[in-house]
């Protein structure tokens, strides 16, 4: 897999939990015919991700399915590498493999002989869950080529070791200013493949609304996302009693399809290879079918 196949813009959505299958296959096969080059998904309390990425790729033939994220927490990487690879060998290069989160909860140490990683902080955490993976012997067909990882990295140092042990990084709630950051840390030659938060509304102070809610609840309850934006200069003033102005707008693009498309630019030639668009809606069950045709009307 390039960077070409996943195209310049892709859809990012958690909407597919709340619908049925068949309406999630319907969805997906649209999106398809639209144009974009991938799909990404988040992982939550819903389907779980091997399933959710099974679904889709069974409902297309050439987009894209990556996992945005897989989160480490709630699989060993022996069962990770598992489904890796089976999804690889049944889909060949249309599968992209984002692993995040945070394993606070398991043991360290052994399991069948194979190595678990440890516990804690995100960095060695993360090192050794690759590791494990890396670990497991294959049996029956190799996935031919083999799926892509990426990480999902914010800090410099998950960013180091996304293009390190990765194909890249899959950024996500991050401003432009991270784009080219985090191209600059990893070089030329890695993926970068970042989320972007929209609000297709022309009517701004509905739209910067909508944007705000989205800001506050990660801004507020992600400290990993809270110490990322300090990083990139935000101070109490943004961060404190709800997001201010300048976080909103720099975090989320909202307006009309120009306005949108130009956000995507803006990130396109910070460094990125791929945008992937969250729409946000009044009502994040339903998939906001309307702008996803909009947008790719104007930018795929």
């Amino acid at each position: 897999m390039t960077n070409d196949e996943l195209g310049r813009v892709g859809i990012w959505t958690f909407a597919f939990d709340a619908q049925p299958a068949t309406r999630v296959r319907e969805a997906a096969a649209e999106l398809e015919e639209l144009g974009y080059g991938a799909l990404w998904f988040g992982e939550a309390f819903g389907r779980d991700t091997v399933g959710q990425a099974w679904l889709l790729l069974s409902a297309t033939e050439r987009i894209v399915v990556a996992a945005g994220i897989a989160n480490v927490a709630f699989r060993d990487p022996i069962t990770m590498a598992a489904a890796e690879r089976t999804l690889g060998e049944a889909f060949p290069g249309r599968y992209v493999l984002g692993l995040g989160g945070q394993r606070v909860n398991a043991e360290s140490g052994v399991l069948d002989g194979h190595p678990m990683p440890p516990v804690g902080r995100a960095l060695p955490m993360m090192r050794g869950y690759l590791d494990a993976m890396d670990a497991v012997p294959a049996h029956g067909p190799a996935a031919d080529p083999a799926p892509r990882r990426v990480l999902a990295a914010l800090g410099p140092r998950m960013l180091e070791l996304a293009a390190e042990r990765t194909w890249g990084a899959h950024p996500y709630f991050v401003p432009v200013e991270h784009t080219a950051r985090a191209r600059k840390i990893m070089g030329p030659g890695a993926f970068l493949g970042v989320e972007q938060a929209v609000v297709l509304d022309t009517d701004l102070g509905r739209a910067r609304e909508l944007a705000r809610e989205h800001v506050d609840g990660y801004a507020q309850m992600a400290p990993h996302q809270e110490a990322n934006m300090r990083r990139l200069g935000f101070g109490d003033e943004d961060l404190a009693g709800g997001a201010s102005d300048r976080l909103v707008d720099a975090v989320v693009a909202y307006g009309g399809v120009e306005a949108i498309g130009a956000r995507v630019r803006e990130h396109l030639d910070a460094g990125a290879d791929h945008v992937c668009l969250q729409v946000l809606t009044r009502d994040p069950a339903e998939l906001p079918m309307r702008e996803w045709r909009e947008l790719a009307a104007a930018l795929v």
